[in-house]
This record gives C-alpha cells, sequence and structure tokens, in this order.
C-alpha cells in the first residue's frame, strides 16, 4: 500500500506540473523512487493512475461535515464552508491543470468533477434539510442556492492569486463573509446584526 501510494503522489506532481502528456510513467515512476514495472503492476497504465490520483485527491470531506439533523445554520454552513475553500486552496494547481486537460481528455473531466458534485449534492441535500425543519425561508430554489455558494468559495479560492485587487479582505475571512450573504439571501438568518447608527430598518 505505501508504495501505491507514493505512485499517486507522484502522479499527482508530476501532473500539476506537466499535464497528462508530460506526466509519463517513466518519469512519474523515478518520483515515486519505483521503476516502471512496479507502476504498471499497481495500475496497469498511466491513464488509470492519473485518474485514481485525481479522483483521490478530490475525497476533501470536511472536518465538520454537514448535520443530518440542523440545529445552527450560521456555524455548520461556516465549518463546512471553511473546509471546501481550504480544500480547492489547497488543491487549486491540480484543478487548473485538470481543468486545461478536460477538453482533450473527457475521463480527465469525470474524475476531476467528483469532489465539486459531491460538495454540491451534500450541501443542497442539507438545505433541503433546513427548508424541512423551518430553518430557511421556504420556496428557496436549492438549486440555484446551492450553486450561489459553492460558486462563491470556487471562485474565491482560484481567482485570489490571480486578481488579488478583487479580494482585499484577508483568505481566513473569505468564508464567513460569503456564509454571511447567503444566509441573508435563504432567509435562515437567525440573528441579523442591527442596523447600523442613524439607519432606518428595512
Amino acid at each position: 500500500m505505501e508504495v501505491r501510494n507514493k505512485l499517486l503522489q507522484a502522479a499527482l506532481r508530476v501532473f500539476e506540473e506537466c499535464g497528462s502528456r508530460g506526466a509519463t510513467t517513466r518519469r512519474i515512476a523515478a518520483e515515486a523512487g519505483v521503476n516502471e514495472i512496479t507502476l504498471f503492476r499497481h495500475f496497469g497504465n498511466k491513464a488509470a493512475l492519473l485518474n485514481e490520483a485525481i479522483s483521490s485527491s478530490g475525497v476533501l470531506r470536511p472536518a465538520a461535515p454537514l448535520p443530518r439533523e440542523p440545529r445552527n445554520p450560521r456555524a455548520e454552513l461556516l465549518a463546512w464552508a471553511r473546509a471546501q475553500h481550504a480544500g480547492i486552496r489547497h488543491n487549486a494547481a491540480l484543478i487548473r491543470t485538470s481543468m486545461g486537460e478536460m477538453e482533450g481528455n473527457p475521463e480527465m473531466l469525470r474524475c476531476s468533477a467528483e469532489n465539486p458534485r459531491r460538495a454540491n449534492t451534500e450541501l443542497q441535500a442539507y438545505l433541503e434539510r433546513l427548508q424541512g425543519a423551518g430553518l430557511m425561508r421556504a420556496g428557496v430554489d436549492t438549486y440555484a442556492a446551492t450553486a450561489m455558494l459553492t460558486g462563491s468559495l470556487f471562485a474565491d479560492a482560484m481567482g485570489r492569486d490571480m486578481i488579488p485587487e478583487r479580494y482585499p479582505y484577508p483568505e481566513a475571512e473569505a468564508p464567513g463573509k460569503y456564509v454571511e450573504l447567503f444566509l441573508r439571501a435563504i432567509g435562515a438568518d437567525p440573528d441579523p446584526a442591527p442596523p447600523a447608527a442613524g439607519t432606518a430598518p428595512d
């Protein structure tokens, strides 16, 4: 199992740097400190190795997964959003390379999309549970709401290095800002901040 994990990690590093064309089996094996025969014995071919490496890297289970029985939407969503944002930031180079490979390698799309699909499914199911428990406004489109929060987290995590002027607030504060706006949008903010002095409430 140790050799297999070394090959998976080596494949990710080489793929991030060189893409699938440059990630030859010889180069991956050398990066892992094994010979090519060992690579083929464990994975059969390069495509299988890269697909498994990318799929396994995307299993970013949040440290605080969304609960089956929601009680505190703010705390629960904030913990989840922080974990998702950190995971995307950690894998930003891999995500960029994978996106660049999608047109010429459709199989890469399936592997790369596993974690975003899982995150969207988890969040949407949680929002439906919130609605069922009366903890958010009825009638909110949970598909659109899910896309809004996950899209904000992804855009921040991927765009922060490219256009830093669009993200003037610290990285650590970003998930909280998006969650606060999201809670208000879906009507799940149990204790909104009081209006600033001298302003009338809506």
